[in-house]
């Protein structure tokens, strides 16, 4: 039920790859190409050389990086994904790194990078861990380095998700700017890989213990492609 203390954080993402190797089916956000705003961030000149994808999941962002010429590494909890991951990056000849890695410790990795970017993992942390996680960018960044951070909203269209995927500006300034130097936060869009239909039911049964809007969801809109389309924030902040 929305209001209850329900985090993401419970959701078991190893067995939730596990199950979609089983049944031949995609995660939400395996969208199998690079974000289309991380696309707009490289032409933008906002990706420096060494860069830290954190929930990296199938790698498809540090695959493109890497092919670029980045020094990209990615980063997951699921074990299944990093593996999935590195054997994408190997099928296209591109020489990427990934590692198993819990997103609020990031150890060994300390002062090594100048770009971090986050596609919809904050969200997933409860709001003490928010705090630990931007702590360990901190540790693994170079003074000077850049957050670009996407996650789900409560607001307008953000809040047919479940409240547990909901974030404030407010939280977000609070918790990122802390020790970071936000200089930018606005709403824009995320692409999904599933319909809306299809991303409705992953999400419940993802936390089946929070109720959707399923009016507001089954309204979601679709790109070009019929991926469903959902408002997030896009943060970006410098590390002092």
């Amino acid at each position: 039920m929305a209001g209850l203390d329900v985090s993401i954080e419970k959701v078991d993402f190893e067995k939730a790859y596990q199950d979609a190797i089983d049944a031949g089916a995609k995660m939400p956000w395996d969208i199998g190409a690079p974000q289309p705003k991380l696309v707009e961030l490289v032409k933008a000149g906002e990706i420096g050389d060494d860069v830290l994808d954190v929930g990296c999941g199938l790698g498809d962002n540090v695959i493109y990086l890497a092919a670029l010429g980045r020094r990209a590494v990615g980063v997951d909890i699921a074990p299944s994904a990093v593996r999935q991951a590195a054997e994408r990056a190997k099928a296209q000849g591109v020489d990427a790194e990934f590692a198993v890695a819990e997103a609020t410790s990031l150890a060994g990795y300390e002062g090594r990078f100048d770009t971090i970017i986050d596609f919809a993992l904050y969200h997933g942390l409860t709001p003490e861990a928010r705090f630990s996680y931007i702590d360990a960018l901190t540790r693994v960044t170079k003074p000077g380095a850049r957050l670009h951070l996407f996650c789900h909203f409560s607001m307008d269209r953000g809040d047919e998700l479940p409240e547990v995927f909901r974030i404030t500006e407010a939280s977000l300034r609070a918790t990122v700017g802390k020790t970071w130097t936000v200089t930018h936060i606005a709403p824009t869009d995320y692409s999904a890989a599933l319909t809306p239909a299809e991303l409705h039911k992953a999400v419940q049964s993802m936390v089946p213990t929070q109720e959707l809007d399923d009016a507001r969801m089954a309204e979601l809109p679709a790109d070009e492609e019929g991926r469903a389309v959902v408002k997030v924030w896009q943060l970006t902040a410098i590390r002092p």
